[in-house]
Order: C-alpha cells, then sequence, then structure tokens
C-alpha cells in the first residue's frame, strides 16, 4: 500500500519548475524514495513524457558506475532534452562523491530541475553548502504521522486504539506490511539503528568507542523532553564507570542529530524574545524505535505525548523551541512565516491544580498568539482567558480549527 504523503508532495509541487535544487533530508526509510516516485507519477498525469524524466537511486547496483560524478554528469548531460524541461532525481546522492560538482553544473544550464535527497544533514554542510549556497530549499521529511498512520488503516475510528498502535508498530511507512508481526517489526527497527549507527554516524564520523555512542543513545531517548546538558551526559555516563569528556558528548550528539534519529529543541526567552545557549531538550525520530531499545515504561507516557507533538509540529513547517516566560517554561514555542503559536501539553488535566499548572505559563504570556492545551482527556474542547484546551489525537488528525 502507497501512503501518498500529501503535505510533502504538495510541499515539491510547490517547488516546481523554480530555479532551486530541492532537497530532501529525513532519516533512512522514512519514505523519501517513495515521495520521489510519488512526485514523478503526479509529473507523468501532468503530461510530462517519460524520456523528460531522469531518476537514479545510489543505492540499486544499477548504477554503481555513476558514482564517479564525471561519469554520472556524461550520463545526465547526454539524456537532457533541448528546449523542454528535464526533470532530474537523485536519490540517495550522498554515496557520490563529488556529488555538488554534478548538481551545482546541472543547475546552471537552461531547463532543468534538480530533485536530490539524502539521509544524513552533513550533506549540507561545509563544501557542499558553500558550493550550492543559496541555491537550494531543503524539505526534512519524517516518518508517518499519526493522521498518515489513521488513513492507512481505512478508517478514521478507534482513535485511542489505534494511537497506541501507531506508539508500538512504529511509524516507520515498511512496518504497516508487518502489523500484528511484533518481533518482525522489532528486528526490521533494530536493522535501521544499526544502519545508522554504523554507516551515517561510526563509519563517517571515525568514531572508535561504538559502545559509548550507543550508550548516549540510549540516554537520550531515555530521556525525551528532559532539559539535558552534554556536562550532564557526560558526568553520567562517567559516574558509571565510563569516562568520557564533553566535547566528545557533543560530537555525538551532533552526529545523532545529523542522522535524524534525534532532533535537538533549543530554549527561547518569550520576554526577551533570544535563543539560549543551556539545557536544551532532546525528542527521537519515532517511538516504536525508541521501545525496540530501552523498553516500555509506564510513567513515559506523558513525555512520549510530548514528543509525538513535537514531531507533529515539524510537519507543519514551524520551528520549534522550548520556551522560557520568567520562571515558567511552555512547552514548545512554534514560529513560522504566518507567526507563533505556544503548546502545552499534558496527559490529562481533568485535576484542577494540574489544569492550573499548566494554564500559568500561557497566562504569563502577554502577546496575542494562539495559545493551546493539548491533552489525551476525551472531553469537549474548553476555553480559558482565550487559551484552547484540544484532544491532542483530534489536533493531530486537523480536526480542530
Amino acid at each position: 500500500m502507497v501512503i501518498q504523503r500529501v503535505e510533502y508532495l504538495n510541499k515539491l509541487i510547490s517547488f516546481k519548475d523554480k530555479q532551486l535544487i530541492k532537497i530532501v533530508t529525513g532519516i533512512r526509510r522514512c519514505g523519501k524514495s517513495t515521495l520521489l516516485e510519488l512526485y514523478q507519477h503526479w509529473l507523468k498525469e501532468q503530461g510530462v513524457p517519460e524520456e523528460r524524466i531522469i531518476a537514479i537511486n545510489f543505492e540499486d547496483l544499477d548504477y554503481e558506475e555513476l558514482t564517479d560524478y564525471k561519469k554520472l554528469y556524461a550520463y545526465l548531460k547526454e539524456r537532457l532534452v533541448k528546449e523542454e524541461m528535464t526533470y532530474i532525481f537523485l536519490d540517495e546522492v550522498h554515496h557520490v562523491k563529488d556529488f555538488p560538482k554534478v548538481v551545482d553544473s546541472l543547475y546552471i544550464k537552461k531547463n532543468v530541475d534538480i530533485y536530490i535527497t539524502g539521509s544524513n544533514a552533513y550533506m549540507l554542510s561545509g563544501e557542499i553548502a558553500t558550493l550550492i549556497s543559496g541555491r537550494y530549499v531543503q524539505i526534512e521529511m519524517l516518518p508517518l504521522s499519526f493522521k498518515e498512520y489513521m488513513e492507512s488503516t481505512g478508517s478514521m475510528d478507534d482513535r485511542g486504539v489505534k494511537y497506541t498502535e501507531y506508539l508500538q508498530n512504529s511509524s516507520f511507512p515498511y512496518t504497516l506490511a508487518l502489523k500484528g508481526q511484533p518481533e518482525e517489526i522489532r528486528d526490521y527497527l533494530e536493522g535501521i539503528y544499526n544502519t545508522i549507527v554504523v554507516k551515517d554516524i561510526v563509519d563517517r564520523k571515525k568514531i572508535t568507542d561504538t559502545m559509548m555512542l550507543k550508550s548516549i543513545l540510549r540516554f537520550v531517548f531515555d530521556n525525551i523532553g528532559s532539559p539535558l546538558s552534554s556536562k550532564k551526559i557526560a558526568d553520567t555516563m562517567t559516574s558509571s564507570g565510563r569516562k568520557i569528556d564533553v566535547k566528545t558528548v557533543e560530537k555525538y550528539l551532533e552526529a545523532l542529530a545529523e542522522s535524524y534519529v534525534i532532533y535537538q529543541a533549543k530554549r527561547y526567552n518569550i520576554k526577551g524574545k533570544q535563543y539560549l545557549k543551556t539545557l536544551e531538550k532532546y525528542y527521537v525520530v519515532d517511538i516504536g524505535m525508541r521501545l525496540m531499545l530501552i523498553g516500555s515504561r509506564q510513567a513515559d507516557a506523558g513525555h512520549i505525548l510530548e514528543n509525538v507533538v513535537y514531531l507533529e509540529l515539524l510537519r507543519r513547517w514551524y520551528d520549534v523551541y522550548v520556551g522560557k516566560v520568567g520562571e515558567f517554561e511552555v512547552d514548545f514555542v512554534a514560529q513560522n512565516s504566518k507567526g507563533t503559536a505556544y503548546f502545552q501539553v499534558a496527559l490529562t488535566v481533568r485535576d484542577e491544580k494540574t489544569l492550573e499548572r499548566e494554564l500559568r505559563p500561557l497566562q504569563s504570556i502577554r502577546d496575542h498568539y494562539p495559545k493551546v492545551i493539548l491533552t489525551l482527556d476525551e472531553d469537549p474542547e474548553a476555553q480559558y482567558d482565550g487559551i484552547r484546551r484540544l484532544n491532542a489525537r483530534d489536533w493531530m488528525l486537523g480536526l480542530t480549527d
């Protein structure tokens, strides 16, 4: 079953024929290749003939020879259609050494529309970013949203049951084909995890202490939604008899973030409108992978909901920060070109004291941007002096305004 990934597809469509290199990034197996196929299918439906679409997946051995950038350039140049727009798709292009030279040379030609994917943020760092600086737009892709998962079941009923399934079965698209096979899902997720650790991080960053890298990843997975510093992680590792310095921890965290297995939410001072450099929070790309790695903990349900909401805000094209307002903390400050919104996340606010505690940070913000509390309470929407309380699942499904 192919899920349409409508939001990402529409994003690509909006950049069609614009003189920008379209770069789709995201963790391995999140659906980047499928997205390119969906877009190619859409192009054909719009009347673009087959010969004007060139698609190469560099994980396919058929194209191994083209990982030499000069051969790749010659191959593509030969197939360009004169006086007509040619659409070029280079999937997992980081397998090509010096690929920016190819992309840059194609970019300066007329009637070439370029789309590339990669599983590492590092492909946009250093020399690469310099070479194509100002010439690309990046579209960060995530695994399935709760809404996409619900749509895949063919029914929007039983939201509570399906939310639990969504967390346990994982949001990676292929796990839908493994539904009802927990062992197979676990093996699949373990395969993705090991590939990321070994291929994307250990080999690329020349890390020798793989066990320490895995320990740090487990620690971050275990502490989603909690303020963390590199020093705290280093101290925790050292106190358990495994000495590591702060700089090495920072290097490992950067590598994990570059591979899109974890996301860092920086802190933002709402009143002072400035970014703070301490005690960031981390969230994981997939709760199913977290479950595979560290097991289930009942007390984690609130942080898991927070993690799911954080990823949903990213899917809606927000930049997301942890807010600080005086002595209070706001779970998420979400900003985009349309403005700002504030979110508190709690499993339940049926207890009056809990409700007061969740309202207080939002009440202390003096601007007029939207303020929302998201919970799993199955109660009708309520308002408290302009602060909306919504059911988180309904919000994720787009059932609230």
